[in-house]
């Protein structure tokens, strides 16, 4: 007798995450560069000793948060990819440091979207997919809010009839 094996191809995943991520990311990235800098200049107007310095950090956070929020969410969008196929649930993600990763249908224990205040305004949503992996659940971020509940829910349906264990 043999034992057969589930094979699941490692390829690149097909769909690209909504063009509004990058809209989105480059507004949580500017408002992690902004509201430092607001912060450093009221402590710049208030503590006049310290005025140089933090006019100094002030401009520095805004000379490094600025164009790292204009550049990366470009290299973002660039990078992030998804699939939803009948075996697996495919995603590529990160901007440096970029990770690949496979979930097989069988291996799947929840699925789960997320909206939160900023992504709302954008009309996107993230999936979590959550499996039994050491690495952690794969997460899709940057789907329209309706392909998300829709993903989720056929995802539900096909690990539901998915023969498997999900540990």
């Amino acid at each position: 007798m043999s034992a057969q094996v589930e094979t699941v191809r490692l390829r690149p995943p097909a769909n690209r995450v909504e063009r509004r991520a990058v809209w989105w990311w480059m507004t949580q990235e500017a408002l992690g560069a902004v509201i430092p800098a607001l912060i450093l200049a009221v402590l710049a107007f208030v503590i006049e000793p310290a005025r140089f310095w933090l006019v100094f950090a002030l401009v520095a956070v805004l000379v490094v948060g600025i164009p790292y929020a204009v550049v990366v969410p470009f290299w973002r969008f660039r990078v992030h990819r998804w699939e939803v196929t009948g075996d697996a649930v495919y995603a590529k993600s990160g901007w440096l440091w970029q990770e690949w990763r496979v979930a097989p249908m069988s291996r799947i224990q929840t699925v789960d979207t997320e909206r939160g205040p900023l992504e709302r305004s954008f009309r996107l949503s993230s999936l979590t997919v959550t499996t039994a992996s050491a690495a952690g659940p794969i997460k899709i971020v940057g789907l329209d809010h309706e392909r998300a509940a829709d993903l989720a829910q056929r995802l539900t349906e096909t690990t539901q009839a998915t023969r498997g264990d999900a540990t």
